[in-house]
């Protein structure tokens, strides 16, 4: 397989991005995965290489440049009371607007690679980046055919780019997997948002995992639920196949 860490400019400076392929067999269609509010680590790496043995070029971006944090580093279980003022504070520092100007420049970087398709794209997003994967489908539907949102937080929010509501400008495909119990995002918001993306006409998945928290995909996290978390890879994997190819 073959690894790298780019810096990718964007507009506002340069984004350290894991990047990861297989060594032979390309062009290969690329996926963006997008990390979780605990930033960059190994584990996100490694999910990432799981993805590139599928057959992709994937780009895991370090989303918190701006703030000149490259690594937060292991937290104890539960997560302290600094932890997660550093925490809020960096997930607080991010917009989707920001962020899709990001996913701009990955994009951007992918057309330029001889190894990467950019015309067929797609995207992954945990916990706090669920929304922006939908966000990033429905910002260039030409090139996102396909995203998916594991355990998304603001899926709802009654502003114009709310999932819900942007989602319907997708021309892809959607998954949303959502933990049973999950104090970012109840069981009444799934239910809402199954219903809301039906009458919409959207093509889109939203799928309850029983008896699961928030973070159960982690291999890292207290929560794995291994079973839900194959269940995860399966349902990506299928989403990406269907749509990138």
């Amino acid at each position: 397989m073959i690894q790298d860490s780019p810096e990718i400019v964007t507009r506002e400076g340069k984004m350290t991005t894991f990047l990861c392929h297989p060594h032979r067999g390309g062009p290969f269609p690329t996926v963006l995965l997008l990390m979780d509010a605990m930033g960059m680590r190994d584990e996100l790496r490694d999910m990432a290489r799981r993805i590139a043995t599928a057959g992709y070029y994937v780009l895991l971006p370090n989303l918190y440049y701006r703030s000149n944090v490259i690594e937060l580093g292991p937290f104890a279980e539960p997560i302290d009371e600094a932890g997660r003022t550093q925490v809020n504070r960096l997930v607080s520092s991010l917009t989707i607007r920001s962020v899709m100007d990001d996913v701009e420049a990955l994009l951007r970087y992918a057309r330029d690679r001889p190894d990467a398709q950019d015309d067929r794209c797609g995207c992954v997003g945990y916990c706090m980046s669920g929304q922006y994967a939908i966000n990033a489908a429905a910002r260039f539907p030409s090139r996102v055919h396909a995203a998916a949102s594991i355990y998304g937080t603001s899926l709802i929010t009654g502003e114009p780019d709310s999932p819900n509501v942007v989602a319907r400008a997708v021309r892809g495909e959607l998954y949303f997997a959502c933990a049973e119990i999950d104090g970012w995002t109840s069981v009444d918001t799934v239910e809402a948002l199954t219903k809301d993306l039906a009458e919409a006409g959207v093509r889109a998945d939203v799928e309850l995992y029983p008896g699961t928290y928030h973070g159960f995909a982690f291999p890292e996290r207290p929560v794995y639920d291994e079973a839900a978390a194959e269940r995860h890879w399966d349902r990506l994997l299928g989403l990406f196949r269907r749509c990138l190819g």
